[in-house]
C-alpha cells in the first residue's frame, strides 16, 4: 500500500508542477510510472522472476539471449487467465444450452442425463458419469458446423455473467495475466493459449479477450469432417488437451517448445515439465488461488482446478508460484460504470 500511495502521491505533485519550471521533472514521473509493465503486481520476488526472465532472453548478446521467432509462451485458460469456480465455464455453457434445446426434446424430461440437467438434480447428474457427460457435449457441442458453433458461443459468451460476480465472464478475467500477455508480446514473443477447455469454445472470444488470436488456440477437439464445403462437428472427440495430451498438442499444433509457460493445475504440470526442460533460461509459472475475498481460495482438495501434485513439483524444481492475495494489487480489470 506505501509504494502505490506513494505513486499516487508522485503523480499527483507532478500534475500540480505542470507549466512551472520544473516541467522536465514532471515527464521524468510520468515515464517512471508509465514504464512499469506490470502495473497490477505488487512488487516483490514472482514480479521480479517474471521481469528478469523476460529481460534475460531479450538482451541481445546475452548468454540466455534467444531469437524472436523462438520465444514460445503457452497459457493454460481455466484458472489461469480467468475464473474457474464454482464450475468451468464451459460446463456452465454446456448446461444452459441443455435448457435452451429442452422445449424441442420433450422426451428429456425423463430421459438421462438430461432430465438430471433439467431438474438440477445434482446427484443423478454424478451418477450419469462421463457417459453421462458425453451425452451432454455431444448434443451441445455437435451436429453442427464449426461456423454454426462458433455462432452459438458469442452470443451467450455476450450475455452470460459469472453468479459469484454478477460480470460477463470476459470480464471475470486476471487482469494481473492479462498485463503478462502484452508484456511479453511487446517482447516479441508469440502467446498461445493451451487449455483443456475445447477449441472451438474458446477461439470466437479469445483475441478481443485477450489479444490472442483463434490460431493461437490450442484445445481439446471435436472430430470434424469436410463436407459441402464447411466443417461438420462429430460426435466424437479427437484430443482431449490436458495433463501429457498439452506438450503432445504443443509439438502437433505449434511445433516449437516453449520456453516459458504458465498454468495453475495438476492438468497443466506436463506443460510446464516440457517448457522447463529445455535448455537456457526457462520461465514455469503456477497461478496459486489464496484469495478468497476477491476471488476464491482452493488448491489441493478442490474438485475443479486441484493443484496437488504439480505445487509439489513446483517446490522441488523451483518453478514460480504466484500467490494471488499477495502479488496481486487487482484480480478483475475495472468495469466502467
Amino acid at each position: 500500500m506505501r509504494s502505490k500511495g506513494l505513486m499516487a502521491a508522485a503523480v499527483g505533485v507532478g500534475l500540480l508542477l505542470t507549466g512551472c519550471e520544473k516541467a522536465p521533472h514532471t515527464k521524468a514521473i510520468r515515464e517512471a510510472v508509465s514504464t512499469d509493465p506490470l502495473p497490477s503486481w505488487n512488487e516483490g520476488p514472482t514480479k521480479k522472476a517474471i521481469i528478469d526472465f523476460v529481460s534475460q532472453v531479450t538482451k541481445e548478446g546475452g548468454p540466455n539471449f534467444v531469437p524472436e521467432g523462438d520465444r514460445i509462451a503457452t497459457f493454460d485458460n481455466d484458472g489461469t487467465l480467468w475464473v474457474e469456480q464454482p464450475n468451468y465455464t464451459e460446463a456452465i455453457f454446456t448446461l444452459e444450452r441443455v435448457q435452451q434445446m429442452a422445449p424441442d426434446h420433450p422426451e428429456w424430461k425423463t430421459k438421462q442425463p438430461f432430465a438430471a440437467v433439467l431438474n438440477h438434480d445434482a446427484k443423478a447428474m454424478a451418477a450419469s458419469g462421463e457417459k453421462g457427460l458425453m451425452q451432454l457435449l455431444v448434443v451441445t457441442h455437435t451436429g453442427m458446423t464449426t461456423e454454426d458453433f462458433g455462432k452459438t458461443v458469442t452470443a451467450w459468451i455476450g450475455v452470460a455473467q459469472h453468479p459469484r460476480f454478477k460480470r460477463p465472464y470476459t470480464q471475470c478475467i486476471y487482469q494481473p495475466m492479462v498485463e503478462v500477455l502484452k508484456y511479453m508480446r511487446s517482447n516479441g514473443f508469440k502467446t498461445f493459449i493451451v487449455s483443456g477447455g475445447e477449441q472451438e469454445f474458446m477461439r470466437p472470444w479469445t483475441d478481443k479477450t485477450y489479444g490472442i488470436p483463434r490460431e493461437q488456440v490450442v484445445g481439446s477437439q471435436i472430430k470434424t469432417e469436410f463436407k459441402e464445403g464447411m466443417l461438420m462437428r462429430l460426435p466424437q472427440v479427437d484430443s482431449i488437451d490436458d495433463g501429457p495430451g498439452k506438450p503432445v498438442n504443443i509439438g502437433r499444433f505449434i511445433g516449437k517448445r516453449p520456453i516459458a509457460a504458465f498454468g495453475n493445475s495438476d492438468g497443466d504440470q506436463q506443460m510446464l515439465e516440457y517448457a522447463a526442460a529445455g535448455p537456457g533460461a526457462r520461465l514455469a509459472v503456477l497461478v496459486h488461488h489464496t484469495d478468497a475475498d476477491r476471488e476464491y481460495a482452493y488448491d489441493r482438495e478442490s474438485k475443479i482446478g486441484r493443484l496437488a501434485k504439480a505445487l509439489d513439483e513446483a517446490k522441488a524444481k523451483q518453478w514460480v508460484v504466484i500467490d494471488m492475495k499477495a502479488d496481486w494489487k487487482n484480480v478483475f480489470p475495472a468495469v466502467a460504470p
